[in-house]
């Protein structure tokens, strides 16, 4: 069965974090793909599809004991898996 139709649309902002405006809880209910320049990321914590960037964290916290995120630019896809 391929349940396709029920998916709700990818937007074209979308973050993880839930304090974020652009958090959707709706959309993480199923699997979501992000290609960034042809190559499948998995640590992708915000997107943007019209600005063409992508922020994933790294190795260092802030004060808040939040990972600081970097920000890839580049062709960005978001799919459900």
């Amino acid at each position: 069965m391929n349940d396709t139709t029920a998916l709700p649309a990818l937007p074209d902002r979308l973050s993880v974090n839930p304090r974020s405006k652009y958090h959707i809880a709706a959309i993480f209910e199923h699997d979501i793909g992000i290609r960034v320049n042809g190559k499948e990321r998995f640590d992708v914590e915000e997107y943007c599809i019209s600005e063409g960037w992508v922020k994933v964290p790294s190795k260092s916290l802030d004060r808040r004991g939040q990972p600081l995120l970097l920000t890839i630019k580049g062709a960005v896809e978001a799919f459900y898996r």
